[in-house]
């Protein structure tokens, strides 16, 4: 059969392309730009967007199961016609799909719950790999971390344990009509992450503990905006139960441990260093 992968050039999306075909499934990936997709030989790259599903018809072609993201662009916009696509697999015979996406559903999310698709929703909490997107320059340069909320706890997640939960979830089935959060092996502190990424990169990293105001003073030169900054402010200084609560998910779908943040470290390490 072939499983289609949207989002195929993103940090879950490549990797979900890579177990698939570890598990010799022959993959279709979709990209905006097709000429810088990099993926393994192997995989049939296919153009398209998925903020225009009336585009996807031949994409979607000969697909018996799929991988949605539930956001477009580099902005991370909602989907503008979430009911298109879920009609779109609906007409292409599609049987399964795996949505990776936030705690709330949005309208992909609905519309596939209305038809007869084999559905299962994947809720990450923090990733693991945002650790590069938020600190790897400040380290390289300063070698310091200044962030507010230090012993506010994540539950964080490799994306490598994501992508394996939807590539078993595709290819063997009995998961549809479910909702799994995915998480790591336990909980830590920002202060305890900050600690393990030095121990692997073999630099002390300082971190010094910002008030809530000073944090809003210091996104605010980033570029963020307001809103950006106040969901921050609210996600980081109240983090919801569900973001540090360690669950089996991993184990029990993949049938192995999911990977601790010293590993991913590890692996990322040279991103870190000077």
């Amino acid at each position: 059969m072939t499983i289609l992968v949207t989002g195929a050039t993103g940090t879950v999306g490549r990797l979900v392309v890579e177990e698939l075909l570890l598990a010799g499934q022959q993959v279709r990936a979709l990209t905006r730009n097709p000429a810088k997709a990099a993926l393994p030989e192997g995989v049939e790259v296919v153009g398209g967007d998925l903020a225009e599903p009336a585009s996807l018809a031949a994409a979607f072609e000969g697909v018996t199961a799929a991988h949605f993201i539930n956001f477009a662009g580099d902005d991370y916009a909602p989907l503008p016609d979430g009911a298109g696509l879920a009609e779109l697999a609906v007409k292409a015979g599609v049987r399964r799909v795996t949505v990776l996406g936030g705690r709330e559903d949005g309208e992909l999310e609905q519309a596939l719950a209305a038809t007869d698709l084999e559905w299962t929703l994947l809720h990450p909490v923090e990733f693991m790999s945002n650790t590069l997107q938020w600190w790897a320059h400040t380290i390289k340069t300063e070698g310091v971390i200044k962030e507010p909320f230090g012993d506010r706890l994540s539950a964080l997640v490799h994306e490598r344990d994501i992508a394996a939960v939807a590539a078993k979830v595709l290819t063997e089935g009995g998961h549809g009509g479910r909702t799994y959060v995915l998480t790591g092996p336990r909980a830590i502190t920002l202060k305890e992450k900050v600690a393990v990424l030095g121990e692997a990169i073999g630099k002390d990293v300082e971190f010094v503990e910002l008030t809530v105001d000073e944090a809003r003073a210091k996104w605010r030169a980033d570029g963020m905006g307001e809103q950006t900054i106040e969901f921050l402010v609210g996600a980081l200084g109240n983090t919801p139960e569900v973001g540090y609560t360690v669950v089996p998910t991993v184990r029990e779908v993949t049938g192995r441990d999911a990977r601790d943040f010293a590993e991913w470290a590890r692996e990322h390490a040279d991103a870190f260093r000077g």
